[in-house]
Order: C-alpha cells, then sequence, then structure tokens
C-alpha cells in the first residue's frame, strides 16, 4: 500500500507482547518463548522495515524513572533481537514509562500487565 494509508507503526498479530518483573528490565525466562517466536516473525516479514519496541511501566515510581525504566525494556528486547541475527537498525525503541497502562487499576493485578514491551511495525 502507500505510506498515506499507514501513516505511523501498525501493531501486528504475529508480535507477542513480552512482560517484565517488577523493577527489572531482564526479558525473564517465561518471556523468551514469546521473544523466540517474535525473532522468527521479524525474520519472515522483510515487508517490515522497522520494529519498534515500546518501553511500559506499571504506575508506581516517578515518571522520570519509569521512563528510564521503559527504555532499559525497550532496549533489553532490542539486544534479544539483535543477538539473535536481526539487523539493528531495524529496531527502534521508544519509552513510554507509566503513560500508556494496558490495564487500569492500582494493584499487582494490573501492574503485571502494564510492565511489558509492546511491539508495532512500520512498513
Amino acid at each position: 500500500g502507500s505510506l498515506a494509508s499507514e501513516p505511523g507503526p501498525v501493531e501486528v498479530a504475529e508480535l507477542q507482547t513480552v512482560y517484565f518483573d517488577y523493577d527489572r528490565a531482564v526479558i525473564r525466562d517465561d518471556q523468551k518463548p514469546s521473544m523466540r517466536a517474535n525473532t522468527q516473525a521479524v525474520g519472515e516479514h522483510s515487508d517490515w522495515r522497522i520494529i519498534v519496541v515500546e518501553g511500559n511501566c506499571d504506575e508506581r515510581g516517578s515518571e522520570e524513572y519509569n521512563l528510564a525504566l521503559g527504555e532499559r525494556r525497550a532496549n533489553s528486547v532490542k539486544q534479544y533481537l539483535v543477538n539473535s541475527g536481526v539487523p539493528a537498525e531495524r529496531v527502534d525503541t521508544v519509552s513510554f514509562g507509566e503513560s500508556k497502562p494496558a490495564v487500569q487499576g492500582h494493584d499487582e493485578a494490573a501492574w503485571k500487565w502494564n510492565r511489558r514491551a509492546d511491539f508495532r511495525v512500520m512498513r
């Protein structure tokens, strides 16, 4: 399609969200199957020019701290992709800190879904 029809990065079903432990940016063992699947999907889609990794946090901590933590989470995911053979120039990172919760709420039941890295692609 033309660039006009798709101005920015879009979600694709093939790329799975990755979740993190509280205050951590390390990819958990239980998230590695998702990361392996994501790496494979990226390899199969040369039409995805850029993979955008979006780092997110739960609401605890200052906004400034969470922006930095979100950045570390996004970079951790980027590093995994690069280590798995994805060219670094195909992966962009952005941090939304605590500003884009996936689930509303003020307890661990919500927070565990908000500590995450989401994926979008630019074609």
